[in-house]
């Protein structure tokens, strides 16, 4: 099945691997086959991974972009999903699905699973912030 993409102008994309930067009109991409495709506006730069959530986000990220670099951001992914838990463990079904979706090679689908972590944390210290 094939994805089609509508950039706006000046609108990032990255497809595997490659930074795609759109011209001045609106374009439309068609990809016919399987590729690894992430929007500007879910791309997560490093320097704003400024939060436990939004670090398993990146390091999803990096997962997903950079399979054969795997190894080192495994790693990261696991220590920080591991100590997410410790810290926050009402949050363990939202780790679960993020772990589900890294284990069957879906990173995508684990990517929004880390957007939902991240809104998850913003509830969870908005609330702490109540009780202060």
């Amino acid at each position: 099945m094939a994805l089609k993409l509508v950039l706006k102008p000046g609108e990032r994309v990255v497809v595997n691997q490659a930074v795609i930067v759109n011209g001045r009109d609106k374009a439309e991409l068609v990809l016919e086959n399987r590729a690894v495709v992430l929007r500007e506006r879910d791309i997560l730069k490093e320097r704003d991974a400024n939060t436990p959530a939004k670090r398993i986000y990146f390091l999803v990220q990096m997962l997903y972009l950079f399979p054969d670099k795997a190894a080192p951001y495994q790693e990261k992914f696991n220590t920080h999903l591991r100590e997410f838990i410790q810290a926050v463990p009402s949050a363990t079904p939202l780790a679960l699905e993020i772990g589900e979706g890294i284990i069957r090679g879906n990173h995508y689908a684990a990517l929004k699973s880390c957007r939902k972590l991240i809104a998850y944390e913003e509830k969870v210290l908005k609330n702490v912030a109540g009780k202060s």
